[in-house]
């Protein structure tokens, strides 16, 4: 029961919104000819994890009077439920988060000894900063808004920078190009996650983009995010910096992507409009999240295999 209820808080398929930028960074890093560091890809990782169990951990805690009200709750949204059915303590899941977030400090100290750079350290301190401007005062920009461009620079800028910049020992040759789509990729999933929580959100006074400008015109804009975003990956590939070195990988995992992406797109605009509580809003923010993964995936592995 109590292992049950310590896994129920830790929501560990969020984890891969972590693992993956975190080693999409080192695999930049081992394309441009640098030696991939198992050590240094283990501390990575392992501050990932323990990055993901802060966030969610203290989320939680931040959030418990709004997901108290939440009857529209996901897998994806409205919390881990264990403080709302009682099964933790906010006392309990607080002092957790702590330890967590000690944890990514430590291992921020680790890589900065691996790397021989201050980078991921100072990185791994901006990371936690950005999760407390979200959620805890005196900032707290989950509800004065904002919170989704907090999120879009966490996932997709501050983790795979701490990435590359572990392995590569600098960030002096990082391609800063492939921000431009990642940055876009982040937000439309940080936005889908809180369309299912729109009405809690309204009543708790919380300005996510899906309350701020309502449900329908929020699922419009990830749309046109989620547009822009596979324009710039494609640019990307075809032009950017590593565009023969994916090239000579053959077409197929590059196709299989790209077959991905087109094919959830499609899936994504005919449930367009789908309302908080239903199955077809769940539909909805599972495939965002495959569509935010499928590239980032994708990308690593044909970066690792060069």
């Amino acid at each position: 029961m109590w292992l049950a209820a310590w896994l129920q808080a830790a929501r560990l398929p969020s984890q891969l919104y972590i693992f993956w930028p975190l080693l999409l960074g080192q695999a930049l890093a081992a394309a441009q000819g640098m030696s991939l560091s198992w050590s240094t890809l283990l501390a990575c990782q392992g501050y990932g994890l323990a990055m993901q169990l802060f966030i969610v951990f203290a989320n939680d805690v931040a959030d418990r009077e709004t997901d108290a009200l939440n009857s529209t709750a996901t897998p994806f949204s409205g919390g881990s439920r264990v403080l709302v059915n009682g099964v933790l303590t906010p006392e309990e899941l607080g002092r957790a988060a702590l330890v967590c977030a000690a944890v990514c400090l430590l291992l921020g100290l680790v890589l900065r000894v691996l790397s021989g750079t201050w980078a991921p350290p100072l990185l791994i301190l901006t990371g936690l900063g950005l999760l407390w401007a979200y959620s805890f005062r005196p900032l707290r920009l989950s509800y004065r808004g904002g919170g989704e461009l907090l999120q879009m620079l966490g996932v997709g800028a501050v983790l795979p920078l701490i990435g590359y910049s572990a392995q590569s020992g600098s960030l002096s040759g990082m391609d800063w190009t492939l921000l431009g789509p990642l940055l876009p990729l982040s937000l439309a999933c940080a936005m889908s996650t809180a369309l299912p929580d729109a009405p809690s959100d309204a009543r708790s006074a919380k300005r996510t983009s899906a309350v701020v400008f309502g449900v329908r015109t929020a699922q419009d804009l990830i749309l046109g995010l989620n547009i822009l975003a596979l324009g710039l990956f494609t640019a990307w590939a075809l032009r950017g910096a590593y565009a023969g070195m994916i090239h000579a990988q053959g077409p197929f995992i590059p196709g299989m992507v790209l077959g991905i992406w087109a094919a959830i797109l499609l899936a994504v605009w005919r449930l367009r409009h789908p309302r908080p509580g239903t199955l077809a809003m769940s539909w909805f923010v599972a495939l965002q999240i495959i569509f935010f993964l499928a590239p980032v995936i994708g990308l690593t592995v044909l970066l690792l295999r060069s």
